[in-house]
């Protein structure tokens, strides 16, 4: 299966396990409609069992998983099978997440499965010199957020921003940079892809807000603005 190609900027929904079910469905929904109007790719992270109907319901998301493991076929009750999820239609898989950690010996096999069967692999650095080292298993998104700000409401300043996006293309330039942590605002978007990242997204600073239709739509008209300045840089 050929995996998807990415466009910068894009953005990212994930819910982790603050949703599921009809509340799950019914954001999903909401950013379909926002990646249509504004033609952005977009990941949408969901529990396993959500997933199959992101992917059926939701035809302008990218389906992601919010974690893959490198078996293959046969044994491995319990575990999250490459194919599974292909055939589901997951196209996209985050992997080494700070809250789901894995052995540099496990992360270099889950990658090498999910080229195997066409799943983009966005997996998780904290400090500069960790995006800089997993670069070098050449993924197909880096996302550098440091862990000390997940959930917190505050994202990493300018300087890490530009470093670790810089780390990341040195060693990978193919490699896209996701800048997380701490969104929470359309300004944190805009700032995210200014700086210099490819894309960005949000958790709690989605969910946990008074309104997270109003808060989708603000990120979204930001990456549409962001958009349009770097355009004119261009």
């Amino acid at each position: 299966m050929e995996k998807i190609v990415l466009k910068r900027p894009f953005f990212v929904v994930n819910p982790k396990s603050y949703l599921y079910g009809e509340e799950l469905r019914a954001l999903a929904k909401k950013t379909d409609e926002l990646a249509e109007k504004y033609d952005f790719q977009c990941l949408f992270t969901a529990q396993l069992i959500d997933l199959a109907w992101v992917a059926e319901n939701c035809p302008h998301l990218i389906p992601c998983a919010q974690n893959m493991e490198s078996l293959k076929p046969g044994r491995g009750m319990g575990h999250i099978l490459p194919e599974a999820l292909a055939a589901a239609g997951v196209k996209a898989t985050f992997l080494n997440h700070a809250e789901n950690p894995l052995t540099i010996g496990e992360l270099a096999k889950t990658i090498v499965r999910a080229r195997e069967v066409g799943i983009l692999t966005c997996v998780c650095a904290d400090s500069v010199e960790e995006a800089r080292a997993i670069a070098e298993l050449h993924p197909d998104i880096m996302t550098c957020e440091l862990n000390s700000l997940i959930g917190t409401g505050q994202m990493g300043d300018e300087n890490y921003i530009r470093q670790s996006t810089a780390a990341v293309k040195d060693v990978s330039p193919e490699t896209m940079v996701l800048q997380a942590a701490g969104i929470s605002t359309g300004q944190d978007v805009y700032n995210a892809i200014w700086f210099g990242g490819d894309a960005t997204g949000g958790t709690s600073g989605i969910v946990a807000a008074a309104d997270p239709f109003a808060t989708l739509d603000e990120m979204f008209e930001a990456l549409d603005r962001v958009r349009t300045d770097l355009a004119k840089e261009a």
